[in-house]
């Protein structure tokens, strides 16, 4: 059975605590819990009690009485914005979601008016945009855009703290900014144009501290993402990820969608909202068409990077993919393979094929979209 999320205090008993916790066995043994105690207690047992249903009748009855049986996804999001604070709202949206599949949450208009926006509802709505008519997808299409929002506002601390350039102590200027001022050093230097009769150091050249910022030339970055059913929560980072490079100076970002087919996005990268909709997930998996598309489109071998994020369960020729791979490598590409790109980074991938690629000297791993950030800033530097 599911163990229902914390509950912050809002006046319940102790006793309360332990019956929404233990459910209708602790019943006999606890007083009853109050008006809001068993309000909070039904809505719990409308989305966990399911887990009985799936152990069978041995299992421990998690249900909370008729009345919550009946609720319907509408009135359960209702009751639970009522009754629980905001974290415990989202843990249990999530769970509706991505436990028990309850995709109404995302195709039903009263829903959609009161949910959390969250990555995991963002999910929800790529799975079942299909099934959604003309006026929920346009809600929907505004709670992507408020959950990528909030993704990009924090990737984007990231990108540009990987990209931005440092302070060189060493490395002086007569010419510079006022956040590169360099007080100390300029004291230094004009001390001998002290006036002690006026008590006052001129400073006729002040100096300034350089910044190690490269100039990013001709860089091209290419995100090849495998659109299936399980690489959601990846689809959903690399989109985020390339709007973030696509504001970078130098730096042309390519976005490839594949199955057995690609889609190339790039044109869209600086709308990942848009993106997003038009990703169809599921299908095959053909890592090596996606790796001949975005190897037909390089420019300048050795200034392009070519990202494949997939679980690299490759449903093709395993030795056109290898091939092609190899191919890049040679000519000068640098090629990364990303086995998850979540903010988890937990990777579930074809161990044997990503050794067979990192034998060729591909880079694998798993990163976090800042992660990968800091990689390509790297890279390019």
């Amino acid at each position: 059975m599911a163990t229902p999320p914390a509950i912050a205090a809002i006046a319940l008993t102790p006793a309360e605590r332990w019956l929404l916790l233990l459910g209708e066995a602790a019943q006999p043994s606890l007083p009853a819990a109050g008006a809001s105690g068993m309000a909070m207690d039904q809505a719990l047992a409308w989305l966990y009690g399911r887990d009985g249903e799936a152990f069978g009748a041995d299992a421990l009855d998690r249900q909370g009485g008729s009345e919550a049986s009946r609720l319907m996804v509408p009135e359960w999001i209702n009751r639970i914005h009522e009754l629980f604070p905001k974290e415990t709202i989202e843990r249990l949206e999530r769970d509706a979601i991505e436990r028990y599949h309850i995709d109404e949450i995302v195709t039903n208009p009263q829903v959609l008016e009161r949910v959390e926006p969250n990555p995991a509802l963002l999910a929800a709505v790529l799975r079942t945009k299909h099934l959604m008519n003309p006026d929920v997808l346009a809600m929907a299409r505004k709670l992507v855009a408020k959950v990528v929002s909030m993704l990009i506002e924090k990737l984007a601390r990231e990108v540009v703290r990987s990209f931005s350039g440092h302070r060189q102590r060493q490395s002086l200027s007569r010419h510079g900014a006022a956040n590169q001022f360099a007080a100390r050093e300029t004291v230094q230097r004009n001390l001998k144009h002290y006036d002690p009769q006026r008590q006052q150091l001129i400073v006729r050249q002040p100096l300034f501290f350089n910044h190690t910022r490269k100039r990013l030339q001709r860089w091209q970055i290419f995100l090849l993402v495998d659109q299936s059913g399980s690489m959601v929560g990846s689809v959903i980072h690399a989109a985020v990820t390339a709007a973030c490079l696509w504001n970078l100076p130098g730096v042309r970002t390519h976005l490839l969608a594949f199955d057995t087919n690609v889609v190339d996005l790039s044109d869209e990268v600086h709308d990942p909202v848009e993106t997003l909709m038009q990703v169809q997930l599921g299908g095959g998996t053909d890592i090596g068409k996606a790796v001949a598309y975005a190897a037909q489109n390089i420019e300048v071998p050795k200034r392009a990077i070519v990202v494949i994020i997939s679980d690299f369960f490759e449903g093709a020729n395993e030795h056109v993919l290898l091939n092609q791979v190899a191919s890049l490598i040679g000519q000068g590409t640098q090629v990364l393979g990303l086995a998850a790109l979540d903010e988890a980074a937990n990777p579930v991938f074809d161990r044997e094929l990503a050794r067979r690629m990192a034998d060729l000297g591909v880079h694998v791993g798993a990163m976090t979209p800042g992660q990968l950030a800091g990689w390509l800033a790297e890279k390019l530097r």
